[in-house]
């Protein structure tokens, strides 16, 4: 046995001593070996200095609280604390790329305030509309508040209600066609 399959025996006993014992020993051999080596891997990987140092701390973690899960069958511990390296310096990069809100973006600024006419109008065109679906037979006006005010569909009003679908696309139509009538040209 040469001194690279030897060294590569002790970090597999050393896992496995991890493992099952939850040896610290074993993790001081490795982490010896293995944090330096990690640490070069991210920052050829792109990550900076501190950012290298921290995702070399929460991997070598990860392979003390993962110890457990190692199978030598399937790899060597260097392919195994390389590939949990890579995959830490991926979900760094995604949490990096998340968007940035810009504090200046027009839509995440507040509304102004409507102006006094403004507001004074809408109030006069609300009160004329409930006036209006006061006068509207009940069904008619029933199906307009379910599908303006609470957004519902054709289809969910008329599996609620218990109605055949045309009949409520019918009341609706109806419905807006005596608003338009009665509300003339005004917008």
């Amino acid at each position: 046995m040469d001194g690279q399959e030897e060294a590569l025996d002790i970090y597999v006993r050393d896992l496995l001593a991890i493992a099952r014992n939850q040896d610290r020993a074993a993790f001081a051999r490795l982490f010896g070996h293995f944090g330096p080596r990690v640490k070069s891997y991210l920052l050829r990987l792109g990550a900076d200095q501190a950012q290298a140092e921290d995702l070399t701390q929460e991997v070598m973690l990860t392979v003390w609280r993962k110890a457990p899960s190692y199978d030598p069958k399937l790899a060597g511990p260097s392919t195994w604390i390389f590939a949990i390296a890579r995959n830490r310096r991926i979900d760094a990069l995604r949490r990096e790329k998340r968007a940035q809100l810009d504090s200046d973006d027009p839509a995440l600024q507040p509304e102004a305030d409507a102006l006094p006419d403004r507001t004074l109008d809408a109030g006069r065109w609300e009160a004329r509309l409930s006036q209006a679906l006061r006068e509207l037979p009940q069904e008619q006006a029933q199906m307009l508040k379910l599908a303006y005010y609470e957004d519902r569909s054709h289809g969910d009003i008329a599996q609620s209600l218990r109605l055949p679908l045309g009949t409520v696309k019918s009341r609706l139509r109806l419905a807006i066609g005596r608003l338009r009538t009665m509300f003339g040209d005004e917008k």
